[in-house]
């Protein structure tokens, strides 16, 4: 965002008269300096776009770099098909982009959708940099989550994991861990468009958070072997039943049972602006942050 800034020169009636408006009223159209300034790690990616055009629509945050192996050159702004450029190329140099940005000493936030593999080294170096970092990347390890937790620790610099940026989903998660106190069986679908790994992050997510409750699901077949029973995840007999439907929405829903009734939660996803709100909240919330945080639920 920016500030519109028009300082009036005062003068009088007959001066007008002889001098034009324009002359009379400077008007300067300057980025802020109280701005977050927001590095997009994976600028050329659909999520890597529509973050850039939801930073830059947002208040108190700005577009400083973007950053990505494809697309190198082009304008952030022209590639996300924005009606004007914000005259930043995407520079596929991580350390070029961090670098040139610290010596504003503003405060700056590096967002990363890239790959597992690349993470660690990322958030190194933004925090080499002073900046803090917001990682939305499927199927980061375990391994890797708890080596970050403990470099951001010791450089008392913030980052935030996020298996999700959805508020939806982390609603939806909220909701079936208080469910799962009241139902003795518990059952995951999901469908999605496309083939790709499966079970999904969010319904791994979900699993993982109803499991060590003090709850043991659906107790009459946890050890049956049919295939067509779903996978169970954890030891606690949560098990995920994963569709590929192409048309449908991504979709996850948690089916809960008890003596006489069923209990229902489902979160679709139609778009990738879905993630939007919940990645503004990361940004703002992640600069006030001394170490790593694991799940977008924790800021909430």
């Amino acid at each position: 965002m920016a500030t519109f800034s028009c300082p009036f020169h005062p003068t009088n009636y007959k001066r007008i008269q002889k001098t034009s408006v324009k002359a009379l009223i400077s008007c300067s159209f300057q980025p802020s300096q109280n701005n977050i300034k927001v590095v997009i790690n994976g600028a050329a990616k659909e999520i890597g776009k529509a973050a850039i055009v939801a930073v830059t629509k947002a208040r108190g945050m700005e577009v400083a770099g973007a950053v990505d192996s494809v697309l190198v050159g082009q304008d952030a702004g022209k590639v996300c098909g924005m009606e004007e450029a914000l005259e930043i190329p995407i520079i596929s140099d991580l350390t070029m982009v961090l670098g040139s940005i610290s010596q504003s000493k503003a405060m700056s936030v590096v967002i990363d959708f890239t790959d597992p593999s690349t993470v660690y080294d990322n958030v190194k170096q933004a925090t080499a940099f002073g900046m803090r970092s917001v990682v939305y990347v499927p199927r980061i390890s375990i391994d890797t989550v708890a080596a970050l937790s403990a470099f951001c620790e010791k450089a008392s610099m913030g980052c935030l994991v996020a298996p999700t940026l959805s508020v939806g989903s982390v609603l939806l998660q909220q909701a079936a861990i208080s469910a799962s106190f009241h139902y003795n069986n518990v059952e995951i679908v999901e469908s999605r468009p496309n083939a790709s790994d499966f079970p999904s992050p969010d319904a791994i997510q979900i699993a993982n958070n109803l499991s060590n409750l003090g709850q043991l699901y659906n107790r009459e077949d946890l050890s049956t072997d049919v295939v067509a029973r779903g996978q169970v995840l954890g030891e606690d007999g949560v098990r995920v039943h994963s569709l590929v439907l192409p048309g449908l929405p991504s979709s996850t829903t948690v089916h809960f049972s008890g003596p006489g009734e069923v209990y229902t939660l489902r979160h679709d996803i139609t778009d990738v602006q879905c993630l939007m709100p919940g990645l503004l909240i990361a940004i703002r919330k992640v600069v006030r942050l001394k170490n790593l945080v694991y799940g977008l639920e924790k800021l909430l």
